[in-house]
């Protein structure tokens, strides 16, 4: 592959690793796999790397395999990543990948470490009060994947200065991913938007469990999501002020991945918030009206 070549990775194991990786991300990211189509090539196989391991921890939690326990999956990963920053070399095609991205790119443990923390918080926590309390699982499931993102995509100066961009970036992202799958989480019996934030509108639990069941949009809800629609979009615009902290090779891949994210919110207000029944997605064609030109003049400045 072209990517692979790009970035020097010619061990023929290792590029079936990140192959992996490529695949999982094309099939379950298509939104970000889109983006990452207007990185450099030498960048791409670590961010298909770190989206790799990222759905792959994600996956244990959410959707385990009959008979396994997720904590001890979980357990499991954590001491692979105890191997990749040991300088080891796992024998599982994502892990594999991950170590040499870790090693490449200086991925920092902590951020890694972070993640799997918020992963355990889905085994035991079901809901948050505030924001302020879900701001560190946020932290954890998504504000570290935009901060282990910058190293790949680099930046004009000290990388301290875009942390805020890159933390933001991951957190719009999570939030809005809350917003799009409330149904899906209610079913796994998680509820990510803050309890008292629902309840200054009447909402609780209760009310959207009989909204979900009845197929029906209530009043209250809607208002309830209107104003967490409007405190998302806040956070996008946080996350674009750190687009011009990253190299220039980069600035059209977050771009676009903020254009088409952010859109999801826009599908979610055409559908007047009716999202417990029903999923909020930008379609193909405007993903590819988004994504194209610019991959046209990314192509024609390379």
């Amino acid at each position: 592959m072209t990517e692979l070549d790009a970035a020097g990775i010619t061990d023929p194991g290792l590029r079936a690793a990140y192959t992996e990786c490529r695949r999982i991300n094309a099939h379950h990211g298509r939104t970000f796999f889109l983006a990452t189509r207007l990185l450099p090539p030498r960048a791409r196989p670590a961010a298909h790397a770190l989206y790799g391991f990222a759905r792959m921890a994600d996956e244990l939690v959410d959707n385990p395999e009959p008979g396994i326990d997720p904590a001890v999956a979980l357990d499991k990963v954590a001491g692979f990543v105890d191997e990749v920053y040991a300088g080891g070399e796992p024998a599982h095609p994502v892990l594999r990948a991950l170590a040499d991205t870790v090693h490449r790119h200086g991925i920092r443990r902590e951020l890694v470490d972070a993640f799997l923390h918020s992963m355990r918080m889905d085994l035991t926590v079901t809901e948050y009060a505030t924001y302020a309390d879900l701001a560190e699982y946020v932290h954890g499931s998504a504000s570290v994947i935009g901060l282990q993102m910058l190293p790949v995509f680099g930046t004009v100066g000290p990388e301290a200065a875009a942390e805020p961009g890159a933390a933001a970036l991951g957190e719009a992202f999570q939030l809005t991913n809350f917003l799009r799958d409330v149904g899906e989480d209610l079913d796994r019996g998680r509820l990510y938007l803050p309890t008292e934030e629902l309840a200054a509108f009447g909402v609780d639990r209760e009310v959207l469990l009989a909204a979900r069941r009845a197929d029906r949009p209530d009043p209250r809800v809607r208002a309830a999501l209107a104003v967490a629609v409007s405190r998302t979009h806040a956070v996008y615009r946080r996350a674009e002020a750190g687009i011009p902290l990253l190299r220039p090779e980069s600035r059209t891949c977050v771009r676009t991945a903020i254009t088409l994210y952010e859109g999801i919110l826009d599908e979610i207000e055409a559908l007047d918030y009716d999202v417990l029944n029903r999923r909020a997605v930008v379609s193909r064609t405007r993903r590819l009206a988004v994504a194209l030109p610019r991959l046209f003049g990314v192509w024609l400045r390379r």
